[in-house]
């Protein structure tokens, strides 16, 4: 099956075009110059900018003494006694003797970037990690349609096996520092594992020898490895950790792996602490948190970062083994991390907020506590600080309709300062969306009128570094209403030729939110911790009969059920009553506002997911997102006008500019 990239439509394999959106499935648009290229090519012909889908492959040998090939439903078993035709299987001899160009597997999907290795004479013990070029990149690999509908693969693997059965126990949201798998098979006696390539990306020493790099960011990389040394203890993945080569950097400059090593049952090395593999420690001994503590004192070495007592302290109470156990070490670092920032009081009303700074726990949201104990486990208290607010909107008429009412406005304000030890990004944004209701030259008329009534109030009011204060909000929404009101008078529209239109607003302050919202244009949050969250309460008469005590199977039975209650225009302020709410942005999260053409049938909540947990990624192009979002409405819904307006707010702790190492 080929899954369409811009609708995730599943399409025959022989298909040129997705059946759902009619988008080519055998080229792609370069990201650079905006060409069509081959999708199985790996550079633009007209810009020579990188298009091409990039594995890593790690090829092993296999302990089974049979042949076997099993992908996905597909097997096919001969003993070593048996003949088998190189047509269908390639001996591990010949597979290592691929060069460049050549195919790693017998479909011939996986082109070979690199050269392999030579390592004909220890080929029992062999394990290469080589770039392929993957030729059918919109071909689902089943192991990615097994995992998609939460069933254990049948990919049974033995030997080394565990280390693809690693990748398969860790592949969650929830972990994004652990790479995806892609595909795994066994071909002949040898085992080809595919995973996300990660070979480019930053590596943490990098950030280490940084001179901008303060105290506590490097405590909060030492805490991140602590939990991940508790996340890959349960699939003997600890080694991984060990590696200076192997710890990398993602996007947002936070701590990830670039592939997972399994430890060996009895024996294990200690440590391998060179940032190029080199000078690794090869005394084999029971695997203990005091490794943790050792690649973090190569670390101040070769960054020639300077340490401080405390820390030197944690150093030698790990080698001294005062230190024995993860929980204790987490402990040790939250003390040094209080000792050099005291944390700031929470502050229950949004509008006596000084700062645009939040206290809160530091987001380790890549990583889940398996420990089992949640209570136990210590967390660093830092304040967040905004680190990135991106945004993008898009609205289309739908496939049903002729005209489309609805409306929205973004006003983004950003400043950055760089100093040579201080970051510093100031920003607020203010998103409005409207679905306008009373026909053509009406709906459309409300629905502009308010998001232009809404943007010249803030502009004229909102001018300090402050979120606005409930009653601001108040009378914003009163002023759009009475503009549209006004109108109705003038024009004497009476009944359903009354104008209108519904609102739903986001205002953000540094980490701090605001949301109004009046009629059943909604807003959602999503973020990895939480998944997706609803905000907004539609004011329609199912709902309003489910307040008022009634079941909510006879509340929307009703023929009125999803009848507004509330619009601004229709009345006098009188009769408008918009939810206000103040949100406190604790860890990297995407804002949703939509249109009822994108929210009914709970399109997000049924199909959104998957779109939306790339986009919180800072490379991730959210332009492109809100695409897809309307590309997936006209897809299930497209009865009417569809509006969307994606805003992701990225955090990092405050370190301040006093503890710089």
């Amino acid at each position: 099956m080929l899954m369409c990239p811009q609708c995730k439509f599943e399409n025959p394999s022989a298909n040129k075009f997705c059946q759902s959106c009619g988008a080519s499935l055998t080229h792609k648009v370069c990201p650079e110059c905006s060409t069509e290229v081959p999708v199985n090519a790996q550079l633009c012909h007209n810009c020579g900018a990188e298009c091409g889908t990039v594995w890593q492959a790690i090829i092993t040998k296999s302990e089974t003494g049979n042949c076997e090939l099993r992908i996905g439903n597909e097997k096919e078993h001969r003993t070593k006694e048996q003949d088998v035709p190189e047509t269908a299987y390639t001996s591990a001899i010949s597979l290592l003797q691929l060069t460049i160009g050549s195919y790693l597997d017998p479909k011939q999907r996986y082109q070979l970037l690199e050269s392999l290795p030579d390592v004909k004479e220890n080929i029992s013990n062999a394990e290469i990690s080589v770039k392929v070029l993957d030729c059918q990149p919109y071909q689902i690999s089943p192991i990615e349609v097994m995992l998609a509908n939460g069933q254990q693969p049948s990919v049974e693997l033995s030997g080394t096996s565990h280390l693809a059965q690693a990748y398969i126990i860790l592949q969650s949201p929830s972990h994004p520092s652990i790479p995806a798998i892609h595909d795994v098979w066994q071909q002949y006696d040898m085992q080809v594992l595919l995973i996300e390539d990660r070979s480019d990306w930053q590596y943490l020493l990098d950030l280490w020898q940084a001179e901008t790099t303060s105290t506590l960011q490097i405590l909060d990389c030492m805490y991140r490895m602590t939990k991940l040394w508790t996340l890959l203890e349960t699939v003997n993945c600890r080694q991984s950790l060990l590696d200076l080569s192997n710890l990398r950097l993602d996007q947002d400059q936070t701590l990830a792996l670039q592939r997972l090593y399994v430890e060996s049952i009895n024996q294990q090395p200690n440590m391998a602490c060179s940032r190029e593999g080199q000078g690794k420690i090869l005394a084999r001994k029971p695997l203990t948190i005091k490794a943790l503590g050792q690649v973090w004192q190569t670390l101040y070495r070769q960054s020639q970062c300077t340490q401080f007592g405390s820390i030197i302290n944690v150093l030698e109470d790990l080698e001294s083994d005062k230190i024995q156990t993860v929980e204790q070490l987490r402990w040790r670092i939250e003390e040094i991390a209080n000792e050099l920032e005291t944390p700031m009081m929470t502050t229950s009303d949004p509008m006596e907020e000084t700062s645009t700074t939040a206290p809160t726990i530091l987001q380790l949201d890549d990583l889940e506590d398996v420990s089992g104990d949640k209570d136990n486990v210590p967390t660093i208290v830092l304040s967040m600080q905004l680190s990135s607010l991106d945004d993008a909107g898009l609205t289309d008429v739908g496939s049903q309709r002729n005209h489309n009412e609805d409306s929205f406005g973004i006003d983004t304000k950003i400043y950055k300062q760089e100093l040579p030890h201080k970051r510093v990004v100031q920003a607020r944004g203010l998103y409005i969306l409207c679905d306008g209701m009373g026909g053509h030259a009406g709906g459309e008329v409300a629905s502009e009128l308010a998001v232009t009534t809404l943007r010249e109030y803030f502009a004229q009011h909102w001018i300090s570094d402050q979120i606005p204060s409930q009653n601001m909000l108040y009378e914003a929404v009163y002023l759009a209403n009475e503009a549209i009101y006004e109108v109705n008078q003038q024009e004497s529209r009476a009944g359903i030729n009354r104008m209108g239109t519904t609102l739903v607003m986001l205002l953000i302050q540094g980490t701090q939110a605001a949301v109004a919202h009046v009629g059943d244009s909604r807003l959602y949050r999503f973020t990895h911790q939480q998944g997706l969250e609803q905000i907004t309460v539609d004011h329609e008469v199912g709902q309003r009969e489910i307040y008022r005590g009634v079941e909510p199977s006879i509340a929307y039975a009703r023929p009125d059920a999803y009848q507004l209650t509330q619009a601004l225009g229709p009345r006098d302020q009188n009769s408008v009553y918009p939810d206000v709410e103040f949100l406190e942005i604790t860890e990297d999260s995407l804002f949703i506002l939509v249109s009822d053409g994108l929210s009914d049938n709970e399109l997000l909540e049924i199909h959104g997911k998957n779109l939306l947990v790339p986009l919180l990624s800072s490379g991730a192009n959210l332009e492109q997102g809100v695409t897809e979002l309307i590309d997936l409405a006209n897809q299930y819904n497209g009865h009417d006008n569809i509006t969307a307006i994606i805003v992701r707010v990225k955090l990092c702790p405050n370190y301040g500019e006093s503890h710089n190492s």
